[in-house]
């Protein structure tokens, strides 16, 4: 597990409503426990329990991990929605992508028609892509998550005009 992939996990996990996270890969275990006790700290990023093992077991030095400053936990505002748009919702915590690819152009654009079932995007979770299809026809008319950053459970992606 290389240090990248520890960061996002503390960031996925920070970021969510889950309190803990477990994961082995390859005789590795890392497991990442959030405590928060009231919500003046809940501003604060919790760190991460290790379970350690003796050193003449471990292939490559520890990782460090480096918290993220308690100001990137802060959301960003998001506009209210009008009540005559539909919205399309994030299922899972993850990384939004707007595209299949880097170079790949997006699924769709602000103006875009799309019928119930078209993909509109990507929310990458533990390294899994998750398509995201919508569930009503008619136009996107808002983008409101940006391409690579996390997103939330139940967090809204797009607004829809439905048809």
């Amino acid at each position: 597990m290389d240090l990248t992939y520890i960061r996002r996990l503390i960031k996925i996990l920070s970021e969510s409503d889950v309190d803990e996270i477990e994961i082995e890969e390859q005789g590795k275990k890392i497991r990442l426990v959030k405590h928060q006790n009231s919500r003046a700290e809940s501003a604060a990023v919790a760190l991460p329990q290790f379970q350690t093992r003796p050193v003449h077991d471990l292939e490559a030095p520890a990782p460090v991990v480096v918290p993220a400053e308690p100001s990137a936990l802060v959301p960003a505002p998001v506009a209210p929605p009008s009540s005559a748009l539909h919205e399309i919702k994030s299922p899972i915590v993850g990384t939004f992508y707007r595209a299949p690819a880097p170079e790949a152009p997006p699924f769709v654009q602000v103006g875009s028609p799309i019928a119930s079932g078209t993909v509109l995007c990507i929310v990458e979770a533990m390294k899994l892509m998750n398509e995201i299809e919508s569930d009503v026809s008619g136009k996107i008319v808002k983008i409101l998550a940006e391409n690579g950053q996390p997103v939330e459970y139940d967090q809204t992606l797009f607004l829809v005009e439905t048809s």
